[in-house]
C-alpha cells in the first residue's frame, strides 16, 4: 500500500486513521488498473491478494470490496504468506502493485521490512532483500514468476536488481524522504499501471521464477534483542549474535516456515 501514487504519510496506510479511507480508495483503484491491464492481456482468472499489514482489523483486508473490478476475485488472509492455494494449483504470473523499498533505503517512501517487527536487514543466501524479495520467493516456490512491480523509484530499482532487466516496472513517485515524494497524479498513475500490466503479461518468460537457492539460509538482523530472545527457542533457528538469527533448510519455503511462522 505504501507504493501507491498519492500516499506518502503513515496515517494513509494505518487502519483506523482518518486518512486511511483515502489511502484505501487510492490503493483499490491501482489494483483495479492492474486488473484491467491483465484482462487486456488475455488473463481469464485474476486473484487479488492484499498483503498490507494495516493493523486494527484492516490487516490484509484494506481493499474496498464493492469498489473492486468485478472481473477479479480477492483473498483475505489472517497471516502474511499464509494463503498459497492459488500458487499450488498453478499460477502463470504475479503482478506486485504498490511496493515499497526495504529498510534503510535512502529515497524509499515508507522504507521498511515487515511492519510490526524491528527488522534492520534480511538476507536470503547472502542477498539483501525486502518485502519484494519475500513475496517473489513465495511465488517462486511454486514456479510463478513476478512480471510487474509498481511503487516508487526506489522500490522499482530494488526489484529490478533482484529479478533482472526483464521485469516490467512502473514508478508512480520519486521519494525525497521517508514521508515525502514527487508524485504522478493518481489518474495518470493508474493509466501507467494498466499499460504496464498489459505489457508485462505479453511475455510470461521475461522473468524467471525467483529461487534464492538450495539449500537456503535466511538471516535476519534486528534493531534490538527482543525478537532474538524469543526466536532462540524455535526449532531450526540459530542465534548468531545478540541481534542476528538464521534458519537454514533445503528450500526457501522450509527455512521461511521455520523462522517466520
Amino acid at each position: 500500500m505504501e507504493g501507491v501514487a498519492g500516499i506518502v504519510k503513515w496515517e494513509q496506510v494505518g487502519g483506523g486513521e482518518a486518512l486511511f479511507e483515502e489511502g484505501r480508495r487510492l490503493y483499490t483503484e491501482e489494483i483495479n488498473a492492474a486488473v484491467r491491464g491483465a484482462k487486456a492481456a488475455g488473463a481469464t482468472e485474476i486473484v487479488v491478494m492484499d498483503c498490507h499489514g494495516a493493523g486494527a482489523g484492516w490487516t490484509f483486508n484494506s481493499l474496498i470490496p464493492d469498489a473492486l473490478d468485478p472481473d477479479c476475485e480477492y483473498v483475505v488472509q489472517d497471516e502474511w504468506t499464509e494463503y498459497t492455494e492459488f500458487l499450488e494449483q498453478g499460477c502463470d504470473a504475479a503482478l506486485f502493485v504498490a511496493m515499497h523499498a526495504r529498510a534503510g533505503t535512502r529515497y524509499g517512501v515508507h522504507n521498511h521490512t515487515i511492519s510490526g517487527r524491528d527488522y534492520q536487514n534480511l538476507w536470503f543466501n547472502g542477498t539483501l532483500v525486502g518485502e519484494t524479495g519475500i513475496n517473489a520467493a513465495l511465488c517462486g516456490t511454486w514456479a510463478c514468476p513476478v512480471l510487474l512491480v509498481t511503487g516508487d523509484e526506489a522500490a522499482c530499482a530494488e526489484a529490478q536488481d533482484l529479478l533482472g532487466s526483464g521485469l516490467t516496472t512502473v514508478a508512480v513517485k520519486r521519494g525525497i524522504g521517508a514521508q515525502s515524494a514527487r508524485m504522478i497524479p493518481p489518474l495518470r498513475a493508474r493509466e501507467m499501471i494498466e499499460a504496464g500490466a498489459k505489457q508485462a503479461l505479453s511475455d510470461l518468460k521475461a522473468v524467471a521464477p525467483y529461487d534464492p537457492g538450495q539449500p537456503c539460509e535466511i538471516k535476519v538482523e534486528f534493531k534490538n534483542t527482543v525478537a532474538p530472545d524469543k526466536l532462540r527457542f524455535r526449532a531450526g533457528v540459530e542465534r548468531v549474535d545478540d541481534r542476528i538469527v538464521r534458519a537454514t533448510a533445503d528450500t526457501w519455503w522450509e527455512a521461511w516456515c521455520r523462522y517466520f511462522f
